[in-house]
Parts: structure tokens; sequence; C-alpha cells
């Protein structure tokens, strides 16, 4: 699926959320801002609104005929949010373009290529650039400043601190959590890809991201799961970037992870925290590993 059908769909999706406040939708630009879209991707959003009897368009009047009904709504599945979307986007151009301090980076260009608002391009950047790896210049423009091994090193302690206090907090849940369901069907999938690495080794990263935020989110503090998305981020991507080896590293980390998801079961302290710290000392490792030479100066 393309980039800009998820962020259709996830725009139409929140569109649709909107009729049940108002009995008039207000201006295209206005919508725009509202979704954090193009104004080209607005107007798509109207047209299915009105094609479903949703509203009635007219120029500028969008009365609302009815409220929005499950099946009005694209599934879950076909839909990404706002900002993983432009996370993506952002990273990928990173990596099509080496990662190299003193890449460029255009705001501009960047939600053009991707078909959303400026805004919240430049909200995303913004908050990417709280962690040093991008500077803001001139005329919406970004630079990278260059991922570096002080910086990798600072990341992973961060992590490591981060990890080992969510770990505990998991294996302290109740037996009635959730999560304990979600982690088995994690389980599941990391014994799938085991039997399967040969040929699926390459969709390690994507489970990886996901089994770590499971349990960051016990940690129930928004500052770790918050900080979490710029850590998943550059650990998720580094793998990309970093294609050494890649179907053995993959397959010793997810042997790695069914050792934690069993200590985690098992609620022993013990076991969680040697398990976890094992696991974060490869990760550690391989992060450094993967940081080559010419990306060892940071842009002045």
């Amino acid at each position: 699926m393309s980039k800009s059908n998820n962020v259709y769909k996830d725009a139409y999706n929140r569109g649709l959320r909107l009729l049940d406040e108002t009995k008039s939708l207000p201006s295209e630009p206005e919508l725009g801002a509202l979704l954090g879209v193009s104004r080209t991707t607005i107007r798509t959003i109207l047209a299915r609104m009105e094609e479903t009897g949703l509203i009635a368009w007219n120029k500028r009047s969008k009365t609302v005929l009815r409220a929005p009904r499950p099946e009005d709504f694209f599934p879950e599945e076909e839909t990404d949010t706002l900002s993983q979307i432009i996370e993506r986007s952002f990273m990928r151009r990173l990596l099509a373009g080496g990662a190299e301090a003193g890449m460029q980076i255009n705001e501009l260009e960047l939600a053009r290529e991707i078909g959303v608002g400026t805004t919240s391009v430049r909200e995303f950047l913004i908050r990417f650039s709280r962690f040093g790896l991008i500077e803001k210049r001139r005329n919406s423009h970004w630079v990278l400043k260059g991922f570096t091994r002080a910086f990798a090193l600072e990341l992973t302690e961060i992590r490591e601190m981060f990890e080992l206090r969510s770990a505990a907090a998991f294996a302290a849940l109740p037996e009635d959590s959730p999560v304990w369901a979600d982690l088995d069907l994690l389980e599941e999938e990391h014994r799938v890809l085991a039997r399967e690495i040969a040929a699926r080794f390459n969709e390690f990263s994507e489970l990886d991201e996901r089994f770590h935020r499971l349990i960051h989110r016990a940690s129930h503090n928004r500052f770790i799961v918050d900080f979490y998305d710029v850590i998943a981020m550059i650990f998720h991507y580094h793998y990309q970037w970093n294609k050494a080896q890649e179907r053995e590293r993959n397959e010793v980390a997810v042997g790695e992870h069914l050792a934690y998801i069993a200590a985690l079961k098992s609620r022993n302290l013990g076991k969680v925290d040697a398990a976890c710290r094992m696991h974060l000392k490869s990760a550690r490792h391989t992060l450094l590993t993967s940081i080559p030479d010419r990306a060892a100066l940071p842009q002045p």
C-alpha cells in the first residue's frame, strides 16, 4: 500500500470523527490544518464523504447529513497514524541519502513527498531535533549533524535504564492484564520467524520494535514511552542500514527475545534482569559496529 493511501485513509478516519462534533465542516484550509494533510487529500476525503451520503458538499458548504457508522471507517490495519507515516518517510529519506553528516532535509519537499501538511512535518522535525541529530537552518531547511559513536553510547545507556525498569514493571503486572495475551501472540510470531528465518530474516526489525514497545508500555510512564519513540526509530532503522551478517544477527536476536519472553513469564525478577541485560548488551554491540567511520564526526 502506498504512503499516500495510508495518509489518506488515516486522515479520512479522523475526518469521520469530526462529523460527530459538528453540523457542518469548516473550509478546506481549516480541515487541512486540523487533519495535517494537503488540500488535495482533503478534497479526496470530501468527495468520498459526499459519495457515501455523509455530507452534502456544494462549494464552500459542507453540511453533515448523518453520523458515521462502523462500516464507513477504513480498517485499522490499513492505516498508520500521521506521526508513524512521517517518521517512516523521514528515516527512509535518511537511509536513501546514506545518513551522512551534513545531509540536507527540506521540510517542504518531505511534506510534498508524503502528501501531508508542512506543519505536521515541521512539528515532527522539531520533536526529533531535541535529541541532537538534526539542526534547523534557514528557509525550512534542516541539516543532519551525524550519528556518532558518542551519541550511540548515550542512547544505549538511556535505553538500558528505561528498559530494565519497564521489564521489572512488566513482570509485576497482574495475571489478568491484557499484556500477557499480547506477549503470547508475540512469542508465537517469534517462534514462527525462528522456524522460517532463512527466508524471512528481514522481518525481524518490525517485530523487534513491537516487542520492546510492549515492554515499555508496562512502565506507565509517559516520558519513558515518549522517549522510546526516538530510541525505537534509531534502533529499528539501524538494522536496515547495516546489512552485514543480517541473517545471523537477527537469528541470534530472535533467540534472545524468546529467552527474554520466558523470563518475563516466569515473573522471576532475577531472570528478567539477566535476560534483559544480555539482550541489550547484544543490541549495544550491534548498534556500535553498524556505525561507519564516515559518521564518526558530527557536522558543526
